[in-house]
């Protein structure tokens, strides 16, 4: 926990800090200005001259949290090999960014809830759907996601005319082990029976967007 105090510096990115770590501890629901205010040394009022209440504060939070998970894929898809076979390596680039994806909600619960928690500047939106989907397309993640699923058409393992929302079932798949894992049944599991489940369900999860098409070699259980 961060018991740092604002002096003198950037009192809007000392606020965001000591809200990350608000969000980190206990998830959203600690995301409070006037404790992020108390933590930063200032007072509640000298907050509100830089954020215009909790919400605004918990959105930057939560952009934050999407940014390290980002992060985390990037850094995991930094690993595969680039010299092997490409069908190999498509497919393990999947699983790693799938894994990357579970472990970031198994280390950081209260990051992750926050990185997926609607905000009042969502909710002040309207219910009306956006057909080029904005708030998704400008996830870092998410795009790295699209960006993978179209590595598998490239090579061949997954016939074009099964891309159009692929992307849509395999972050379903992951996000709701995820969610199962950290407030579900399965967080009762044994770590191996947990790790497991994540191995099943990313193979299950390439294996249903490739049709068998992949030779597997590269991508396989525990990947």
């Amino acid at each position: 926990m961060s018991t740092t105090s604002y002096h003198h510096g950037n009192l809007s990115q000392a606020l965001e800090d000591a809200a990350t770590d608000l969000a980190r501890a206990g998830g959203p629901e600690a995301v409070v200005l006037r404790e992020a205010a108390r933590r930063a040394g200032v007072s509640a009022t000298a907050a509100y001259r830089h954020f215009a209440g909790q919400q605004d504060l918990l959105e930057r939070v939560k952009q934050r949290a999407l940014g390290v998970l980002a992060e985390r894929i990037g850094a995991a898809l930094a690993q595969i090999p680039s010299d092997g076979d490409v069908t190999d390596a498509a497919q393990a680039r999947l699983i790693a960014a799938g894994r990357a994806y579970v472990d970031f909600a198994r280390t950081e619960p209260g990051y992750f809830a926050t990185a997926f928690r609607r905000t009042g500047a969502e909710a002040a939106e309207g219910g009306s759907a956006d057909p080029e989907h904005r708030d998704l397309w400008d996830d870092s993640a998410f795009r790295m996601l699209g960006t993978i699923l179209d590595g598998l058409v490239d090579t061949g393992v997954m016939p074009a005319d099964d891309r159009p929302h692929a992307e849509y079932a395999a972050w379903s798949a992951v996000h709701g082990l995820a969610v199962l894992l950290l407030d579900g049944p399965l967080r009762h599991m044994p770590p191996a029976d947990q790790d497991a489940a994540i191995d099943r369900t990313l193979r299950l999860v390439v294996d249903g967007l490739i049709g068998g098409r992949g030779t597997g070699t590269g991508a396989g259980h525990g990947a």
